[in-house]
């Protein structure tokens, strides 16, 4: 295949060539005006920006989530992640208390078996577990372990078990991404709302402050301090916490945050609408000047990552709450979380390169080059580089696209930025020298995903 008269974008800078890819799947030459051979393909990428296949560190799907489950499983986002440009997504395993990783993984690996792009698992753990399991995850190709600070009943651990699992997780060439909120002082600022007939939807932001996600930030990154090692905080929200990324950067801590489009594209508002459940996420939409905040720290660098946390409901489950009654939820606390993002996210990132937030570069850093880095999965993803798989994006910039539910393709019947219409979509998305999506339609191959063994992760 020859991308031929498009303009490339990728950690060697911007420039006019062509790219060619091999029968292996791979990069095999880069250069201006490369020669036609007889039998290849040839895209025509005139007008268009050539990227490297966006990769989305935080997924969630086929997730159960109390008595519900996510509605998109790994066919359906797969498939909705190569029409929006996305060629590689790292999913969350979910080991909870009690439960081996190791049975865990498997039971993802064979959940993920239907991917139609290229996939990698991180691990979560819930409780303290041994150095021998998390050299077990790397040797399985798992190199990343997220650790929750809130949810205390379900998820959370505390800071003696981060502690010991940074240390251990260094030894082994791994990472750390926490999910940074006090959950102790939330979950008793949801017993008194509660306590005082406070449970409708937008308690759920007024019970989570940005002060508790900041003061949260700031005690991982005393931890990753006396661990001496870099930690990845998943999610970023608010100005508040990204004040402490910025601090603990300036001392001297490899601190990484990553956020997601939903912070960057909607407020707290949404949570007073009539459907305003449906934009219940975690942590919460805030007010709207963080966002601003957000872009920011996303041009200036202190922001690593843009992901998606994608992780989608039908409005009947999200209505019948996490324990599927009849009658629905009672209060927000019974109320699924997450918002659907997966096929959304280069386009909505995009947007801010329209605006002049961020620039073209900044873009392609955020959605392909800083993930592929940091999770191991570089030089081989990320880049356009000879060598490395011919994950590629055709973007156009023009290109209109309504970003309404029905003209998109994730499993959900409803879209948190129904009414607009943006412009920039990708013309043709590639994954490994094959074409995976073109003209806004799923062209691929079911199961055609490959599962990544990432390398270790020395930062």
């Amino acid at each position: 295949m020859l991308i031929r008269n498009g303009t490339l974008i990728d950690v060697d800078g911007e420039r006019v060539a062509d790219v060619r890819c091999d029968a292996t799947g791979r990069i095999s030459e880069v250069a201006v005006t490369l020669v036609t051979s007889p039998d290849e393909i040839v895209v025509d990428a005139s007008n268009c920006f050539v990227i490297p296949g966006g990769i989305d560190a935080h997924t969630h799907m086929h997730l159960p989530v109390g008595n519900v489950r996510v509605s998109d499983d790994f066919d359906t986002g797969t498939r909705a992640a190569a029409i929006g440009g996305t060629t590689t997504v790292i999913d969350y395993v979910t080991a909870y208390r009690g439960e081996d990783p190791l049975d865990a993984l498997r039971t993802w690996r064979s959940w993920a078996e239907p991917a139609v792009v290229d996939y990698g698992l991180h691990m979560t753990f819930t409780e303290v577990v041994s150095e021998r399991t998390i050299a077990q995850c790397v040797e399985a190709g798992v190199t990343s372990f997220k650790l929750y600070m809130a949810y205390p009943d379900l998820l959370q651990v505390d800071d003696d078990t981060i502690l010991q699992i940074m240390r251990d997780t260094k030894k082994h060439g791994g990472l750390v991404t926490l999910h940074c909120e006090s959950g102790g002082a939330i979950e008793l600022l949801r017993a008194q709302a509660i306590a005082a007939g406070h449970g409708g939807v937008i308690e759920h932001a007024n019970t989570r402050p940005a002060e508790l996600e900041a003061q949260a930030t700031r005690r991982a990154a005393q931890l990753a301090e006396i661990a001496e090692c870099g930690v990845y905080v998943v999610h970023l929200s608010s100005a508040p916490a990204l004040a402490a990324v910025r601090e603990a950067q300036a001392r001297g801590v490899a601190m990484m945050a990553e956020t997601c489009p939903q912070y960057l594209h909607l407020d707290i508002e949404a949570l007073r609408r009539a459907d305003g459940d449906n934009f219940v996420c975690t942590p919460p939409l805030r007010d709207r000047w963080h966002s601003e905040e957000l872009w920011e720290g996303m041009a200036r660098g202190w922001i690593h990552t843009v992901a998606t946390d994608h992780c989608p409901f039908w409005m009947h489950d999200r209505a019948a709450g996490m324990q599927n009654r009849a009658d629905g939820y009672t209060d927000f606390t019974e109320i699924p979380g997450g918002l659907p993002g997966i096929e959304t996210r280069l386009a909505l990132v995009w947007d801010g390169v329209a605006a002049g937030k961020i620039t073209r570069a900044d873009w392609v850093r955020l959605c392909a080059e800083a993930p592929a880095k940091t999770f191991g999965l570089w030089p081989r993803k990320g880049n356009l580089r000879v060598g490395s798989d011919a994950d590629i994006v055709v973007w156009d910039p023009n290109r209109r696209q309504s970003l309404d539910a029905a003209a998109l393709h994730m499993s959900v019947d409803h879209s948190p930025y129904e009414g607009r219409t943006i412009s920039g979509w990708p013309a043709t998305t590639i994954s490994r020298g094959r074409v995976v999506a073109n003209d806004g339609y799923f062209t691929g191959e079911p199961a055609s995903g490959r599962y990544l063994e990432r390398t270790a992760i020395h930062l």
